[in-house]
């Protein structure tokens, strides 16, 4: 990748001849850091890059996404410009939304789709925006969203001690907020192989979300509930790339 993009497209682990690379896009409220612990986990011949939204890290200077299309549309062109070889797709809470979203763009578009589409704790997005997606909400004062972060979230507690970077850190949920309240499905559906994620004790989940998303792919599906909540544990949530069925074998593009 070129330096220009690396911003965007963030390397975290090359490896020599690596047969496919795991994309994970940045979480809403968050950024990249959540990825970093998945470098000791990752499968032989796997590549790990996070994608960065603009409004944050390297890409701090340029203005929030201003809606969901507007977000939508630059991590498509991101993707469909980076030379990253066969590639799995991840996207965790809402951003499982958003990676969905992109790869039924990418298939419409005849871009390079990813070869297998991973989804961890969000609900199928053909109910809708739901209270359980609006929570919190952008009007929710700031004690009540630092209490969700420290809930559902993964705010590092050096954040949390520093009274800049926690103001930072609203900025950004209330950013991202905006945008999610966008968000409208319309019908989509992907082709490729998609693997789901959620937690055994996760409120956020409704019980009916494997089914649906079995519904929202012609391709091969595969749901797995792991043990814990939105993040499920510590342990899980580090060792996750070693349960994604598309980074274990040569041929990314298996059926889970």
């Amino acid at each position: 990748m070129s330096g220009a993009r690396d911003t965007t497209m963030v390397p975290l682990h090359r490896t020599p001849d690596a047969e496919r690379t795991l994309v994970g896009l940045s979480f809403f409220g968050g950024g990249t850091a959540a990825y970093r612990p998945w470098t000791a986990h990752l499968p032989a011949g796997t590549d790990l890059v996070a994608l960065c939204y603009p409004g944050r890290e390297g890409r701090f200077t340029e203005p929030f996404a201003r809606d969901w299309a507007d977000l939508a549309d630059g991590v498509t062109k991101a993707l469909s410009a980076a030379d990253l070889g066969p590639y799995v797709l991840f996207g965790h809470s809402m951003s499982g939304w958003l990676a969905f979203d992109v790869a039924a763009r990418l298939e419409k578009a005849g871009a390079r789709r990813p070869d297998a589409l991973v989804l961890s704790s969000c609900n199928a997005p053909d109910r809708g925006l739901t209270d359980s997606e609006r929570f919190p909400a952008q009007q929710d004062d700031d004690e009540r969203l630092l209490q969700w972060l420290g809930t559902y979230g993964l705010l590092p507690p050096h954040v949390r001690a520093d009274d800049e970077l926690t103001e930072l850190a609203l900025e950004l949920m209330r950013a991202d907020f905006a945008v999610r309240d966008t968000y409208v499905y319309t019908g989509a559906e992907v082709g490729v192989p998609l693997q789901v994620f959620s937690g055994a004790d996760d409120p956020l989940i409704a019980a009916d979300a494997g089914a649906r998303w079995s519904g929202l792919t012609s391709g091969p599906y595969r749901h797995d509930v792991l043990p814990g909540g939105h993040f499920y544990t510590p342990e899980i949530w580090q060792a996750l790339p070693s349960r994604i069925l598309a980074t274990r074998s040569a041929a990314s593009g298996s059926a889970p």
